[in-house]
C-alpha cells in the first residue's frame, strides 16, 4: 500500500478563503490607485502640452486659435494666424489620447486663462465636474 500525497479538500478551502480575504483588502487600494493614475498621467500630459504652446508662443508671438486647435503644434496650421517660423518636426512629435482614450481640448483664448488646455475626463463630456485641465495643474503648485 502506498501512501497518497496531495492537499486534503479542507486545505485547498483554506487557502481559498485566505487568497478571498487578501483580495477583499488590497483589491479596493488597488482599484483607487488607477483612477488616480489616470488623472496624473492626464496632468503630466497637460503639462507638456503647456510647454509646447510656449514654444509655440516665443517662435510665433502668438498662441494656437480655438480652431487651429493643438494639432497646430504637430503640424504647420493654414488657418490664420498661420505660424511664421514653424521648426521641422513641429513642436511636439505627437499629440497624446488622455487615459481614457479621448483627445485634448484646446480653447484660446480660454475661459480661465491665456489658453486652456483640457481632458474632459472618464465621462467624456466638456464641462462636468471630472474635466482635467491646465487649470487643476495651477491649483495643484
Amino acid at each position: 500500500m502506498r501512501k497518497q500525497s496531495g492537499f486534503s479538500l479542507l486545505e485547498v478551502m483554506v487557502v481559498l478563503v485566505i487568497i478571498g480575504m487578501i483580495m477583499a483588502i488590497v483589491a479596493p487600494n488597488i482599484m483607487g490607485q488607477q483612477e488616480e493614475a489616470a488623472a496624473d498621467k492626464a496632468r503630466l500630459d497637460i503639462q507638456q502640452l503647456e510647454d509646447a504652446m510656449s514654444m509655440y508662443k516665443l517662435r510665433n508671438k502668438a498662441y494656437p486659435s480655438t480652431e487651429q486647435g493643438l494639432e497646430a503644434l504637430v503640424t504647420a496650421s493654414n488657418i490664420d494666424p498661420v505660424p511664421k517660423r514653424f521648426p521641422d518636426g513641429g513642436f511636439i512629435e505627437s499629440l497624446p489620447e488622455d487615459p481614457w482614450g479621448n483627445p485634448y481640448q484646446l480653447l484660446s483664448p480660454g475661459e480661465r486663462g491665456k489658453f486652456d488646455i483640457l481632458s474632459m475626463g472618464p465621462d467624456g463630456k466638456i464641462g462636468t465636474e471630472d474635466d482635467i485641465g491646465n487649470w487643476s495643474n495651477e491649483e495643484q503648485r
